[in-house]
């Protein structure tokens, strides 16, 4: 197996949550770090998507893509009635 380059980085972790941080790694029979790679991959690609969606979001609006607000507040108005209005496009 090849051999990946690694980099120690360091953070100053409250006490509660490095509590958790090694509770876990004892539940799961893994490293500390095992722990903190997994967190760290998985936060990462939440904040990639973000911005990716953001990216998008800006795109629509730049292209004209947007819903008004009255029409999307008037739908938001209808959700408690009985007859609530169709989602605007």
């Amino acid at each position: 197996m090849a051999q990946t380059e690694t980099k120690v980085l360091t953070a100053h972790v409250p006490l509660p949550l490095a509590e958790k941080v090694d509770q876990m790694a004892e539940r799961l029979e893994r490293s500390r770090g095992w722990i903190i790679k997994q967190a760290l991959s998985a936060w990462l690609e939440q904040e990639e998507e973000r911005e990716r969606l953001t990216r998008e979001a800006l795109a629509d609006v730049d292209a004209g893509h947007v819903i008004d607000h009255q029409a999307v507040q008037a739908w938001a108005d209808s959700l408690n009635t009985d007859k609530p209005l169709p989602v605007p496009r």
